[in-house]
């Protein structure tokens, strides 16, 4: 059996919330988890809509990460 062991160069995360103390939370702790494989955040984008079903805020976020 043949083992492989390529190195992630870059990786694209999506996260939401209805909270953005919450959001933050989600996006920090990838970050961290994403420390492990030696990637570093590269670019964030975010953005923020109303949404009508739930009457309330909901923000969301993507983040770039790339090998140090």
């Amino acid at each position: 059996m043949d083992f492989i062991l390529d190195r992630l160069e870059t990786k694209i995360e999506f996260f939401q919330s209805y909270d953005l103390k919450k959001l933050e939370s989600l996006i920090n702790e990838q970050i961290d988890n994403n420390k492990a494989l030696l990637l570093d955040v590269f670019a964030i984008s975010h953005d923020v809509v109303f949404d009508p079903n739930a009457g309330k805020m909901l923000y969301s976020a993507v983040v770039h990460f790339k090998v140090k």
